[in-house]
Order: C-alpha cells, then structure tokens, then sequence
C-alpha cells in the first residue's frame, strides 16, 4: 500500500502522523511511504532521516493526497484537505467529529473511509490512541493552569503549592479519565491541594486507594461541582463521552461567581468544550477572560510538547497503521472490531453512532456498511 503522511497544517501543529521508525517498520513490511517535505523537521525529524528509513520525499501535500491510498495524519483535516479526499482512499487520524459538522459533511462527501483514533478501542473498552495524547493534555493543563495563574499573566498571583505559612492552591479536576489522573497526579506533585470529581463509584474508589488520600475524590453532581468549583483557584475540565460532544459542566453564571484570576483549563475541547463559556483558542493565543476568569482552551495542547507527544502517539497506532495497510480498510475492520469502532465515515454514510447522533445525522452500523461479502466473511 502507498501510505502518504502530509505535513499538519493547524497553528502550531508541529507533530507528524508517522516518525522515520515507523516508517521503517512499514517499508520492511513492503509497503511504500510518501512524506511532505519538511514534515517533522520541527520536533527534529529532517527529510534526510525520513528517507533513511525508507520513505520518498513530496514536496506539495496535494500530490500525497492525490497519489495515496492511506494517508496519515494527527489533526482532523481542515476544509480544503477534506476536499482532496477521494472515493476508495483511506484516512487515519484523529477527527473529533461531533464538534464538527462541516468537517462531517465534506468526508461523507468525498466518499473516503474515516477510521478516527479517537473511537478506536480495546479488549478492556478504553481508547488505546486516545489514551496516549490524554496522559500529555492532563500533566499539560496543570503546567498550562499553573502558568496562567502567574499575576503577569493575568491570574490572581498564586502559586500551586504555597509555601510554608501559606496554604497552596486549590486544584478541582471534573473527570477521573485518564486525563483527570494526570491532571490530579500533576498538581498533588506540585503541592497543590486537589479535589476530583467523578461520577463512577468504583473508579473514585480506585483513585482514592491510589493516591492514598492525597486527593478528595467526590462523586460529580451539580451541587459538588458549584461547590468546589467556587473555592477553585484552578479547574481542569477533564471529561470524556467516547465520540460525543462533552457535557457542559460550568455554566455561564457559575463561572461569573469564581474567583476573580482564576483559572480554567478545558482539555475537552475538541469535543465541544466542557465549559459553557469555552471557545476554542490556540498555542499562539491561548487565552480569553470571561467574567475575570481566565480560559485557557487550545484545541491540540499536546502539540505544545510535539517531540514527545508525536513518538507517544506513533507508538499507539503503529500497530493499527500496519493492520490497516497489510489487509485494506474492510478486511481489516472486518477482522478486528477494535478497527471496526474507530470506522466514522464509509463510503458517505455515518458509522458512528455517537457522532451521528450529535450533528442529527443518519446512522449505519459500520458492519451494515461494508461489502456484502465482507459482512458474509465476518458472519462466518
């Protein structure tokens, strides 16, 4: 298969769908890849590296769109990629689709099978490339919260862990995911002192064993979140409904009642946004006030750390990449269901449930969406 990985074009989007090891790996396997010029020379993987592990070097993206059967990305493409996009091609990345509808509306259009990290799953129902760039939005939004509440920030002037004779920072986390646990690991390091909040029993019995009392796990209910975010000096919006918008958690009054300089962190932005005030924002400009409460909402913070997060997220879906590539996109979706939740779009329709539900869209079963002779095979 002839894989094409262009280079990501968001505001300061340095990360690359593939590093030159996987790309090794794939060539070995017999498999062609194709790489935009200069495509992971900011987190230091020059073209020269990329062709030593047996890559070819393109130097517009329109030719790897219009040559490639896979492409691989990391970011959801923007409009006039999604419009370089071709019936029968394949395309690997993270979408974030319920957020979305204009990005929805021109994959179904291209007629391209959309498999999205983001629903892609495992044998103990988590979200394996999910899961990676999680663990680098938690341990980033405390260093981001931490940061903005500096007084030449903008923020009240407090520092996470106080010092001694002055109490530290309170820290609340709404979500016990995987970013919620970094997030709360992060600032209990920091000296912080951290409440979070989650709607699981079993999972805030875990986290309450796990950081032996060094965090308050409470149950998540309106009155807990008005509560404790009211005395919050820092809030990471930490929650996760796998393909769907996220809830609203801070409306805009309770916002309105936080302390002023403090500060809010939303890393389910690319969902929506957590909080009712939230718009996405940027590395370049990652900051607005509403009501004398800073918001910070960048909608791809792992990219402020891309060397790191760029050889995370490779390690996760190198596997899948080989599966996809080896056998095509149906037989490999037929063969594994952890694909088959991770197929959004197919051949114009809807394969997601949650996506479609969000932008009111028709729904197919991604298995009533294949071939018949691959819904035979998986029969079988």
């Amino acid at each position: 298969m002839l894989i094409g990985v262009p280079k990501e074009i968001k505001n300061h989007e340095y990360r690359i769908g593939l590093t030159p090891a996987s790309v090794r790996e794939l060539t070995e396997r017999g498999h062609q890849v194709i790489v935009e010029t200069q495509g992971g020379a900011g987190i230091g993987f020059d073209d020269e590296a990329y062709v030593a592990a047996g890559a070819k070097i393109i130097e517009t993206p329109e030719e790897i769109f219009a040559t490639a059967d896979m492409i691989v990305k990391v970011k959801e493409p923007q409009p006039h990629e999604c419009r370089q996009l071709r019936e029968g091609q394949l395309l690997f990345t993270y979408l974030h689709l319920a957020a979305d509808p204009e990005q929805a509306k021109l994959l179904a259009e291209s007629g391209a099978s959309c498999v999205a990290y983001e629903t892609v799953t495992d044998a103990v129902n988590g979200l394996p490339l999910l899961a990676p760039m999680s663990e680098v939005a938690g341990r980033l939004s405390v260093q981001a919260g931490a940061y903005h509440l500096q007084k030449a920030q903008g923020g009240m002037g407090a520092l996470l862990g106080g010092v001694p004779g002055v109490a530290p920072a309170k820290v609340l986390v709404i979500g016990g995911g995987v970013v919620g646990t970094q997030a709360a690991m992060m600032a209990v390091g920091l000296g912080a002192e951290v409440t979070l909040l989650d709607r699981s029993l079993p999972r805030l019995r875990q986290l309450d064993t796990e950081f032996a009392g060094r965090v308050k796990c409470v149950y998540s209910s309106s009155e807990s979140i008005e509560s404790y975010a009211l005395e919050a000096d820092l809030v990471i919006g930490a929650v996760l409904i796998p393909g769907a918008a996220a809830p609203k958690l801070l409306t805009r009054d309770l916002i309105s009642r936080m302390k002023q300089g403090s500060v809010v962190v939303d890393v389910a932005i690319d969902q929506g946004g957590c909080f009712e005030t939230s718009v996405a924002t940027t590395h370049q400009d990652p900051t607005y006030v509403v009501d004398g409460v800073i918001h910070y909402c960048v909608a791809n913070m792992p990219g402020a750390v891309a060397r790191t997060s760029t050889m995370a997220l490779t390690n996760a879906t190198l596997p899948f990449v080989i599966a996809l590539a080896d056998q095509g996109v149906e037989k490999a979706v037929a063969t594994n269901p952890h694909l088959l939740a991770g197929l959004n779009i197919y051949q114009g329709k809807v394969t997601c449930e949650a996506v479609a539900q969000a932008l009111n869209l028709d729904y197919v079963h991604p298995a009533a969406a294949l071939p018949q002779t691959v819904q035979a095979a998986m029969a079988s």
